[in-house]
C-alpha cells in the first residue's frame, strides 16, 4: 500500500477521525493516482488512517482509524455487517419487502458509497472513482453479508459521477425482472420506486419519517404536494384521512410515478390529481385552496457559491405558500440543500413570513431519518432540515 505524508500541524483532524483530508494538508502526491489505497502517516511518520486517494480538494476519504485493520474484503462485510446491525436496532428488518437506506457514506464508516435496499433489490451507487472501480468486490461482499435475503444489486452512478468516462448503469448480481418490477414498503404502505430510468436510486427515502407526520395531520385536508417525484407525500397524505391530494412536478414521468403509486395503494378511488407544470409557477395561482401544503424542492444550492442566490429562492418559494395557505392551515417546508444550515434555513423562512404577513407557529423542526445517519466525527453528514408550521 502506499504511504502519503501530512504536513506537520495537520493532524489534529484526523486525530478527532474526520474522513476527509484535503489537498493542501499533504505534502506530496508524487506517483498516487486516483483510487489508490493509502496509509496515511503524520510528519513524524506515525500512522493516522488508511483509505483512498482520490485527487481533487478532498483528496484522501479515510475508511479506518485502526492501525491492525487492512482495506480488503473482509473490511466491506465488516463495514456492510454493521450497518445492517444498526438498521436492524430500527426495526427496518421486520418486513422483508422494507425499503430503507443500508449504507449512507461516511454516516456507515464507507464515504463515497450510498447503498438503498428495496425489499430484496439493493441500488448501489458511487459518488467517488474508487468506490466505482470497487463496484464488484463490493456487490461480493453485500451478498455475503445479505445472503438469501437479496435478489438482485443494480449499479446505478452514471449521475453521481459525471466526470468519470464509460460509467454505466448496469445489473451487478441477480435478474433484472427483479428490479424492473420491485414493489417495497415503507411503514406499511407500498411504492414501486423507478430504479431503472428515476432520479437517484429510485425513490427519496430520506423523507421517511416527514411521510408520517404528514399523514397525522392530514385528516379532512386539502393537499398540494409540490416538487412531488413518486408521490411519496401525497400517497401519505390519502392514507391519513385527506380530503383530496393534488401533486405537482415539472416531470410528466413523475406525476404519472405518484398516480401509480397512488393506485398500488389505493385503486382508482381516491380523489389526486396530477399535474406536469412548473411547481413555482403553479404556486403563484392556487389563491386559498389548499390547507396542508408540502415543498419539498430539489437542492437549490449544491455549493457555498450559490448560497446567496438559492436562499431567495427559498424565501421566494416559502412566501408564496405562506400567502396563500387557508388560515389554519399547516406548512411542510424543506431543504435538502448540504450548504444550507438549520439556522439559515428557518431565518429565510421567517422572513419569507414576514414578507407573506401571515402569523406562523412551529411546530416541528425536522430532519434525515436514522437510516441516514451522521457520523458525529463529520457533521457534513447532516443535509436535511425541515420545518412544519401553523399558519394562522
Amino acid at each position: 500500500m502506499k504511504q502519503i505524508e501530512l504536513k506537520a500541524g495537520r493532524e489534529a483532524s484526523v486525530e478527532r477521525k474526520h474522513p476527509w483530508i484535503f489537498s493542501r494538508a499533504l505534502v506530496s502526491t508524487k506517483g498516487i493516482e486516483a483510487g489508490d489505497m493509502v496509509e496515511v502517516l503524520d510528519s513524524e511518520g506515525h500512522f493516522c488512517g488508511r483509505g483512498y486517494y482520490e485527487g481533487g480538494s478532498i483528496a484522501v476519504r479515510l475508511l479506518t482509524f485502526a492501525e491492525g485493520e487492512q482495506i480488503d474484503a473482509s473490511l466491506w462485510q465488516r463495514r456492510f455487517q454493521e450497518a445492517l446491525e444498526a438498521r436492524k436496532a430500527l426495526g427496518l428488518l421486520a418486513s422483508p419487502r422494507e425499503g430503507f437506506r443500508l449504507v449512507y457514506g461516511e454516516g456507515d464508516s464507507l464515504p463515497g458509497l450510498i447503498v438503498d435496499l428495496y425489499g430484496g433489490v439493493a441500488v448501489m451507487q458511487a459518488h467517488t472513482l474508487t468506490m466505482h472501480l470497487r463496484r464488484r468486490e463490493l456487490t461480493e461482499a453485500l451478498a455475503t453479508v445479505l445472503g438469501e435475503r437479496l435478489e438482485a444489486v443494480y449499479y446505478k452512478s452514471s449521475d453521481s459521477l459525471p466526470m468519470v468516462e464509460g460509467v454505466v448503469d448496469e445489473l451487478l448480481y441477480g435478474s433484472i425482472d427483479a428490479v424492473g418490477q420491485v414493489v417495497a414498503e415503507e411503514q406499511g404502505i407500498r411504492f414501486s420506486p423507478d430504479i431503472l430510468r428515476g432520479q437517484k436510486t429510485g425513490f427519496f427515502l430520506d423523507q421517511r419519517c416527514n411521510r408520517e407526520l404528514v399523514e397525522r395531520y392530514a385528516a379532512g385536508r386539502t393537499v398540494l404536494n409540490t416538487f412531488c417525484y413518486t408521490g411519496g407525500f401525497s400517497v401519505y397524505a390519502a392514507a391519513g384521512g385527506a380530503k383530496e391530494v393534488c401533486s405537482v412536478d415539472a416531470s410528466e414521468r413523475a406525476v404519472q410515478l405518484a398516480d401509480e403509486n397512488m393506485r398500488l395503494n389505493f385503486g382508482d378511488s381516491f380523489p389526486h390529481t396530477t399535474l406536469a407544470c412548473d411547481a413555482v409557477e403553479y404556486l403563484k395561482q392556487i389563491g386559498d385552496r389548499y390547507d396542508l401544503i408540502i415543498l419539498d424542492p430539489p437542492a437549490f444550492a449544491k455549493h457555498h457559491k450559490v448560497l446567496g442566490n438559492a436562499m431567495q429562492g427559498y424565501k421566494r418559494l416559502n412566501a408564496r405558500a405562506l400567502s396563500q395557505i387557508r388560515p389554519g392551515g399547516i406548512l411542510f417546508t424543506f431543504s435538502c440543500s448540504q450548504a444550507v444550515t438549520k439556522e439559515l434555513f428557518r431565518t429565510t423562512v421567517f422572513s419569507a413570513a414576514a414578507i407573506a404577513g401571515r402569523n406562523v407557529r412551529i411546530l416541528h423542526q425536522l430532519a434525515q431519518p436514522a437510516d441516514h445517519p451522521i457520523n458525529i466525527y463529520h457533521p457534513e453528514g447532516e443535509y436535511l432540515k425541515g420545518l412544519v408550521l401553523y399558519v394562522e
